[in-house]
């Protein structure tokens, strides 16, 4: 996971957040395994789905967003 954390420029912490949640969102699915060594080891693979997106759904989602406001403006 520390591999994936610098390729993604996030913290460890927010990467197993994000990975938590698409788990539990059923796009990804975890694995642990014991390395030689004893260490224990979570991998994580994309589970295979399908996404369609309409316009009811762009409408929805655009009312979730944060929009900053400009200073000065």
């Amino acid at each position: 996971m520390s591999q994936l954390a610098r390729d993604t420029e996030m913290s460890r912490p927010l990467l197993y957040m994000h990975l938590k949640k698409l788990e539990q969102a059923g796009i990804v699915k975890s694995e642990m395994e014991l390395s030689e060594d004893g260490k224990a080891m979570k991998y994580y693979q994309l589970v295979s789905f399908d996404f369609h997106i309409n316009q009811e759904m762009i409408t929805r989602a655009v009312k979730t967003l944060t929009i900053q406001k400009k200073e000065g403006k």
